[in-house]
C-alpha cells in the first residue's frame, strides 16, 4: 500500500516508521513538491489522484469538520488516525509505540477491506505505572537478593 503521512506527522516519526513498516511505501507530505500547506478538503482528493491508498494523520478534529469529512468520503482513501497529545521525546516515543503496535494490524485489515475504512489507533498508556515497574531492592528485595549489598 502507498501511505501518505500528513503534515502533522513529525519527520522523526516518519524515519522511525520506515524501519518497521516494510512492504509499503511511506511518503511524507513535506517531501512532496508544493504539497505543504494543502488544505485537507483538497488533500484527500489530490492524494487519491496521485495513487495513495491511506493517509496517516494526527488530526483528530478532521472528523468533526463537515467539509473535511465529505472530502475524506469522496476520496475513497483509508484514513488512519493516531492520538498524540504529548510533546518532546516522550511524545515521539508514545507515538512510535502506538503506531508500531497498531499500524501493521491496521494495514493487514485494510489490505482485505472491500471498501473505505476509518481507523483510529489506540494510544499506548503513558502513565508510569503502566509503562514500567520500579523496584527498590533495599525496601522490597527480590527473591535471592543478597543481604550484603
Amino acid at each position: 500500500m502507498r501511505l501518505l503521512l500528513d503534515e502533522n506527522v513529525s519527520k522523526p516519526l516518519h524515519q522511525a516508521l520506515t524501519a518497521f513498516v516494510l512492504g509499503h511505501e511511506l511518503v511524507h507530505l513535506l517531501d512532496l513538491d508544493r504539497w505543504s500547506g494543502t488544505r485537507d478538503e483538497k488533500l484527500y482528493l489530490q492524494a487519491a489522484a496521485e495513487g495513495f491508498h491511506v493517509i496517516l494523520t494526527n488530526d483528530a478534529r478532521q472528523m468533526q469538520r463537515p467539509r473535511e469529512v465529505q472530502a475524506i468520503a469522496a476520496s475513497g482513501l483509508h484514513r488512519i488516525e493516531y492520538p498524540h497529545k504529548h510533546s518532546g521525546l516522550i511524545g515521539i516515543g508514545l507515538a512510535v509505540a502506538t503506531i508500531a503496535a497498531g499500524l501493521p494490524i491496521a494495514l493487514a485489515l485494510l489490505a482485505e477491506a472491500d471498501g473505505q475504512r476509518l481507523v483510529t489507533l489506540r494510544s499506548i498508556d503513558p502513565a508510569p505505572a503502566s509503562r514500567l515497574r520500579v523496584i527498590d531492592p533495599a525496601a522490597a528485595p527480590p527473591k535471592y537478593w543478597p543481604d550484603s549489598i
